[in-house]
């Protein structure tokens, strides 16, 4: 399981700390000095898990090592550009909760490394406060697998593209057994083939999928 970030950590409240107006990095670098006086970001440089800092233009303002060996020098580029472009609308919903305060989360999105390959990845993710002011976002990032996006996708019956289109409008397993005039098991089934079918874990994965497929133009 993700670790999870201490929204209560990432605060300069309690030590505060003089900015370097001259780099703008230094003002999202979070500061959580522990009771020995150590940096978190220090002590987040050597850690496995791939973090980052957002300021609350959605900037990247750090990466550490790991996720600088997964994404590359992306400093000062926004963060959509590490994102697959079928993911961006649900990257920039979770970003704009984080802006509202909203506590720590985690969601799956897909990734894109450096070498231009794409990595399924759960995102945990919260604000970061300077005296109880939203400046940004930090977040830890773990990967789940590679997408082997040269698979070719096996063909869906009608139905089953039916229920694919409907899953894309936002419908629910029950929304789509009432317009069908199905039972819910049935359209849970159609839906496991569609999985299946696409080579997808989750319903979010397999509509992305489709539409880089065109399955849904």
């Amino acid at each position: 399981m993700l670790p999870k970030a201490d929204a209560a950590v990432m605060t300069r409240a309690d030590h505060p700390r003089l900015v370097d107006r001259a780099c703008p990095e230094a003002h999202y670098y979070a500061v959580a000095a522990d009771h020995g006086g150590h940096d978190l970001m220090e002590t987040l440089e050597q850690v496995g898990v791939p973090s980052y800092a957002l300021d609350r233009e959605g900037t990247i303002r750090w990466l550490n090592a790991a996720a600088r060996r997964l994404f590359g020098d992306i400093l000062g580029r926004q963060y959509t550009s590490a994102v697959a472009r079928e993911y961006v609308p649900r990257a920039r919903e979770e970003f704009a909760r984080k802006l509202l305060g909203t506590p720590v989360t985690d969601f799956e999105v897909e990734l894109v490394d450096r070498r231009g390959r794409h990595i399924l990845a759960e995102v945990s993710s919260v604000p970061l406060r300077n005296d109880h002011r939203i400046v940004g976002v930090f977040g830890l990032i773990q990967p789940i697998r590679m997408l082997d996006r040269t698979e070719p996708c096996r063909p869906l019956t009608p139905r089953q593209s039916e229920v694919l289109r409907l899953l894309a409008q936002g419908a629910s397993t029950h929304q789509i057994a009432s317009v069908l005039h199905l039972s819910r098991e049935t359209v849970r089934n159609h839906i496991r083939h569609i999985l299946r079918s696409l080579g997808a874990h989750s319903r979010l994965e397999a509509l992305a999928i489709a539409r880089r497929a065109g399955l849904l133009d």
